[in-house]
């Protein structure tokens, strides 16, 4: 079976996927969007992970536990590894119920030495990581984001103060935790370009009183490069900035489809 599979063939997720509860900053995991060239094919790559296609108003989600992914039509300039996010990722319950599928479909996929891991690749270049976790209720859910850093500890605790995300440590890796995700910083040799643009374009927040929490964003010297705007016949809200290193963040309030 190849990649061009319909996306009607979507492997549902056995449970709801709305977002997680915000922390106590109003702050919780919302999406990642990313410019594609073909829409289908991304959207067939998302159904073989077992994406669920979604709408709230005229805004099209693929639903997964924990988050949501965004595909707008584009020309991205080039995929994750080099930017400020190199890739994010997912766990699954069981690696063996879904790899034969991947491999069947001739999805892109990094060797690796570990069983429980893989790196997969978009038609686009993004990558994403897939992790084994036997404890999972689900049998897929959105996991992390995997920032590329210079100065991580800057990074950590910016986040930490900007979104109420909890520092900690995910295996080797300095982290932070916000529900539905793990912000997890790696170091890199060079500058990383900046996402907007690329195949990932932006990652994504839900914040619970999105105006309030953007006059505390500007009045702790943060631009908004995109001020509050409802979005016609749905339900959202949403705004953007760029943090200091150049990730492109949208904030929204009210993305997940009404149940």
């Amino acid at each position: 079976m190849k990649l061009r599979l319909l996306f009607s063939l979507t492997i549902a997720c056995a449970a709801s996927a709305q977002l997680q509860a915000p922390n106590p900053a109003g702050v919780s995991m919302g999406h990642v969007h990313l410019t594609v060239r073909d829409l289908e094919a991304n959207r067939n790559f998302f159904a073989l992970l077992g994406g669920k296609p979604v709408t709230n108003g005229p805004l099209q989600l693929i639903e997964f536990p924990n988050m949501y992914v965004m595909l707008r039509q584009g020309d991205p300039s080039d995929g994750t590894v080099g930017s400020t996010v190199n890739h994010f990722g997912f766990q699954v319950k069981a690696m063996k119920d879904w790899l034969p599928k991947w491999q069947a479909a001739s999805i892109k996929i990094e060797k690796s030495n570990r069983p429980t891991q893989i790196y997969m690749r978009t038609p686009d270049d993004v990558r994403v990581e897939i992790l084994e976790e036997p404890s999972l209720t689900t049998p897929i859910a959105g996991h992390h984001i995997h920032f590329a850093a210079q100065d991580i500890p800057a990074m950590q605790v910016w986040y930490a103060k900007t979104f109420g995300a909890l520092p900690g440590k995910r295996a080797q890796f300095e982290a932070a935790d916000l529900p539905g995700i793990n912000l997890t910083f790696s170091p890199i040799a060079t500058v990383p370009a900046p996402t907007k643009g690329r195949a990932l374009d932006h990652i994504g927040f839900e914040i619970r009183n999105l105006p309030d929490f953007l006059k505390k964003l500007e009045a702790d010297g943060n631009k908004i490069d995109r001020p509050l705007t409802k979005i016609p016949n749905s339900s959202a809200a949403v705004a953007f900035f760029t943090d200091p290193w150049g990730t492109y963040i949208e904030l929204t309030e009210g993305l997940a489809p009404s149940r």
